[in-house]
Parts: structure tokens; C-alpha cells; sequence
């Protein structure tokens, strides 16, 4: 049984009506999910949903962004589908329209969206690097200034960029995609002390390893021999074992939350102590 496998049999087990666990931490808000039609993007949605929040499920692949449309629906939440390449400023510009014109406000972003980068220094071509660069972090940058000019007339607003554990530590061949993240974690920081003053929160994820479709290709991409390659990664971490895109979901719906009013700036760590032992 392959990762995506495992992924997909525990995904098909989260299928209980919303009516039955929600406790409403985002009712009333309007969240708008990058990445969505799959991984942790997928479970943060179908989360957030059942949390009370209305959800615009954005990805570039559009038959994964209307399987979470339709796992929303069919458990008796609300969300639509938005075509978007988040590395395109036309259609950040057209999704965030798209979105403020169906429902008057957008209160949460969650910048999911990214792509792997495999290589060291010398093995990674530059037009690998400007790709990795051009989703994870123009994508974000994209996102956020289609985003922001509603958020700050609402003044109100939280933004979760999605960063890395790779943008506190060291890893062998990712250096364009730890330059991206590190990137990433960088200018959460900077745009938090642009919008505080109206009352829009800007914070990070930085997941470890976590299982979804994502690792399985970076699997592929990195090791001859796949069985290997897991091992390694289940060595960094003190868990000895992946974190579940639900891992992650949990946080981000904090720091979507109101329980994080006064959390701001931050990269919060959910990497099963893969940096915190180092």
C-alpha cells in the first residue's frame, strides 16, 4: 500500500455530518483555502467547514478543488470551486473578485498552495529554482495583495502563509524549496507589522513531513529505492512516523480562529519535533 493510499483511506474515514462535530469556532467567516483539491489543503477545508466557516476552495486542478466542494456539500456545509494558478496575478486577482462578489467578505486566506523542488546547488537548473520561487512565494505574495485591500476595509482578517520546517533547518538537496519557505516565513513577518495597525493577523505553519499525495511524489523524485527514502524521512522526526494532513489542518483552524486574536508574526511548528530536537 503506497502513502497516497494510506492517505486516501483515512481521508474516506473523515465523512461524519458536520452537524455532529462542529463547535462553530469559524462561524460566520469566509475562508479562502489555496491548494485545496487535495493533502493538507483537502483537510483543512472539509475542517474549516465543519467548523461553521463558508469555504472558496481554490486549486489549479480543478477535479480535486470539486471533490472537496462535494465532501463539503454532501455533509451539509457551503463552499465553492475557483480555478486559480496562484503563481498568475490575473487569476489571484479574479479568484479574491470572484469571492468578495459571492459573499461581501473574505475573513480567512490560507496560502496552501506550493510545489517541491529536488536538488542541491548544482543539480537544480534555474528554471526549477524560478518555478519553486514563482508558486511558494510570488504565489503567496500574489495572494495576499489581491487579499488584503478587502481584509484591511473590513478591518479584520487572518492570513496563514504556509511555510516549512525547512526554514529553520537544513535538509540535503531541497535548497530551492527551503529557499522558498524561508522566504515565505520572512515576509509573514513583515507583512504582520504592514497590517496590524487594521486588525488583520498574518501568521506561518511550518509542518515537518507530512503524509499526503506531496510526499509520495517527493518520494519518487528523491529516492531509487521509495522504502528507503521513508525510512529516512521517519528518522527525522521524533515521532518516527508522518504527521497526517489533519495534524496540520488543527493548526491552521487556530490561527484562523479568534482564539489566536493576540498571535501575530508567528511560525507555529507542527514537525514532530523534527526542529525542536535538533
Amino acid at each position: 500500500m503506497t502513502l497516497e493510499d494510506t492517505y486516501q483511506r483515512r481521508t474516506a474515514a473523515n465523512t461524519a455530518p458536520l452537524h455532529q462535530c462542529r463547535s462553530g469556532r469559524l462561524e460566520g467567516k469566509v475562508c479562502l483555502v489555496t491548494g485545496a483539491g487535495s493533502g493538507i489543503g483537502q483537510a483543512t477545508a472539509r475542517l474549516f467547514a465543519r467548523e461553521g466557516a463558508t469555504l472558496a476552495v481554490a486549486d489549479v486542478d480543478d477535479s480535486g478543488a470539486q471533490a472537496t466542494v462535494a465532501a463539503i456539500s454532501d455533509a451539509g456545509g457551503t463552499a465553492i470551486r475557483e480555478h486559480l494558478d496562484v503563481a498568475d496575478e490575473e487569476q489571484t486577482i479574479a479568484a479574491v473578485a470572484s469571492v468578495v462578489a459571492r459573499f461581501s467578505r473574505i475573513d480567512v486566506l490560507f496560502n496552501n498552495a506550493g510545489i517541491s523542488g529536488v536538488g542541491d546547488v548544482v543539480e537544480t537548473a534555474p528554471e526549477l529554482f524560478d518555478r519553486v520561487m514563482a508558486v511558494n512565494v510570488r504565489g503567496v505574495y500574489l495572494m495576499c495583495r489581491a487579499v488584503v485591500p478587502t481584509m484591511i476595509e473590513q478591518r479584520s482578517g487572518a492570513i496563514i502563509n504556509m511555510s516549512s520546517s525547512l526554514a529553520a533547518i537544513g535538509v540535503a538537496r531541497r535548497v530551492s524549496y527551503a529557499a522558498s519557505k524561508g522566504a515565505v516565513l520572512a515576509m509573514t513577518r513583515c507583512m504582520q507589522v504592514d497590517l496590524a495597525p487594521y486588525g488583520v493577523r498574518v501568521n506561518a505553519l511550518l509542518p515537518g513531513t507530512i503524509l499526503s499525495p506531496f510526499v509520495e511524489r517527493y518520494l519518487a523524485e528523491s529516492y531509487s529505492d521509495r522504502e528507503e527514502g521513508l525510512e529516512s524521512i521517519r528518522r527525522r522526526q521524533l515521532t518516527h512516523d508522518l504527521g497526517r494532513p489533519e495534524d496540520v489542518a488543527y493548526a491552521a483552524l487556530y490561527l484562523a480562529s479568534d482564539e489566536a486574536r493576540f498571535v501575530m508574526a508567528s511560525g507555529l511548528v507542527v514537525d514532530g519535533g523534527m526542529t525542536g530536537a535538533k
